[in-house]
């Protein structure tokens, strides 16, 4: 995979034609609604020059891969297919193969599909890697490590249904958000039996969400509530083991958000016997962490929240390494990549890294100029930030500190706007950041964001464990 960045005057023929790319693959990958219409600044994605099959009425995984000399298991981990026996007439799929052309050499090959030669040679029983006949029809496998993806989702409505069946093959978890705490330790139920029946039928786990929210605000008085009674706490983890069980969820992760600094070892002493709780039944216990960095951090989003302890007492922990680019405050990148960095340099000092679940965004932020305090941007997917961009002829630029794009433009009534968002490049630094500390995986907050980039890179960068 390649990154294009547009330049002033270039058309999607010109640069189909550069990379001998077919141009309907890039409008699919890219997620591109006017092939017409190309913004200054934005970033393309280039596949792998990789022969491309639709599939036909009647076709099978190993037909196909009979017919183009490969393995129907190499084409599945291609295309990111969970089940070999669920693929679709008009389909397309990337076959992995290459015909060899004079000259080339089997390093040249893995370097321009991003393999190794090891690899190449061994899926295809090379004796001599030195020596390879040009029209040789090479399998190419797919090197990418193997980890966890995780997805908070508000959305259960037909829609939402929707995108978990499109996207679904890409996840690990999914943690429908939220079930929130009563003060008498019951909880609020959710209707999300349709999106858990989904989750099932493509193999993603489902992790039961817990929150501390009353009236629409996260509340410190609640926690204390519930921390202060051995009785409150019984009721509720008894509550949650409950609804794990008819649900079918197979763990739960607490988001408990500011509380008191004085709750703090409380809150780590309800971990501890939940822990206690849950495990002899198989269950996960997770928790979702505000980006800190340095145990020493003021504020009440983050005193409670003791990184040293959770990382010894809980299975995985989610670090909300995002909203920096808060609506509330001045115009920024949502997830700056300098910023994750610091969090995760300080995390990994107290939490084992197959412990960490680094969080990402899948949205962007429109903020009015100049920016009046009481005012709140909007939210914009990245799909909808590059036709934006297009509406108003704004040229994207990219913040290299923050690894984000961003543009500004102004309105029918004259306003001024800034806009940060998400796209191929920033969402591949992000991956990368993960990779480099070999952390257990990543978090998105949160689905319903049309973000169709995200997950032709996600595939890319990384194997999506499936259980």
């Amino acid at each position: 995979m390649n990154i294009h960045v547009v330049h002033q005057g270039e058309t999607l023929w010109q640069i189909a034609r550069i990379y001998h790319m077919d141009i309907p693959m890039l409008v699919r990958i890219n997620g591109i609604s006017n092939p017409n219409v190309l913004v200054v600044g934005q970033a393309l994605i280039i596949p792998d020059p990789f022969p491309s099959y639709t599939v036909k009425p009647g076709d099978t995984l190993s037909r196909i891969a009979l017919s183009w000399g490969t393995t129907s298991n190499m084409i599945a981990d291609r295309n990111n297919i969970v089940d070999s026996s669920q693929i679709y007439a008009g389909q397309t799929l990337f076959i992995p193969v290459h015909i060899v052309q004079p000259g080339e050499t089997l390093s040249q090959i893995a370097v321009t599909f991003h393999s190794t030669v090891e690899a190449i040679v061994r899926a295809n029983s090379i004796s001599n890697p030195n020596r390879i006949d040009p029209g040789t029809r090479l399998s190419i496998p797919f090197i990418r490590p193997v980890k966890e993806v995780n997805a908070y989702m508000t959305n259960f409505r037909e829609s939402g249904q929707k995108e978990l069946r499109t996207i679904g093959e890409y996840l690990t978890y999914v943690m429908p958000f939220s079930y929130n705490v009563k003060r008498d330790a019951t909880l609020e139920n959710l209707q999300e039996n349709a999106v858990l029946s989904i989750a099932r039928s493509q193999k993603i786990v489902p992790i039961m969400v817990l929150t501390n929210s009353e009236d629409g605000k996260f509340s410190s008085e609640l926690m204390t509530t519930i921390f202060s009674s051995a009785d409150l706490q019984e009721k509720l983890l008894n509550n949650i083991l409950n609804m794990m069980r008819n649900k079918n969820y197979r763990g739960v992760n607490f988001d408990f958000e500011y509380v008191y600094p004085s709750d703090r070892e409380k809150y780590n002493q309800f971990l501890r016997r939940a822990v206690a709780k849950f495990h002899p039944y198989g269950y996960y216990v997770s928790t979702a962490l505000a980006p800190k960095t340095s145990s020493e951090q003021k504020g009440l989003l983050y005193e409670a929240h003791d990184y040293a302890s959770q990382g010894q007492i809980v299975d995985f922990i989610v670090l909300m390494t995002y909203e920096w680019g808060w609506a509330g405050a001045s115009p920024q990148a949502i997830s700056p990549i300098n910023q994750i960095k610091k969090v995760i340099d300080y995390a990994i000092t107290v939490i084992p890294r197959h412990k960490i679940m680094m969080g990402i965004s899948l949205y962007g932020r429109d903020w009015k100029l100049p920016f009046v305090q009481g005012t709140f941007a909007s939210t914009i997917s990245p799909n909808g930030a590059i036709s934006r961009a297009a509406k108003y002829r704004a040229a994207i630029q990219y913040d290299t500190t923050a690894a984000s794009p961003f543009y500004r433009y102004t309105d029918e009534q004259g306003t001024q706007h800034e806009v940060w968002f998400e796209d191929a490049r920033s969402i591949k630094a992000k991956y990368d950041l993960a990779l480099q500390y070999n952390l257990r995986g990543v978090s998105y907050w949160v689905l319903g964001s049309p973000f169709t980039q995200n997950w032709y890179v996600l595939q890319e960068e990384m194997k999506p464990r499936k259980y």
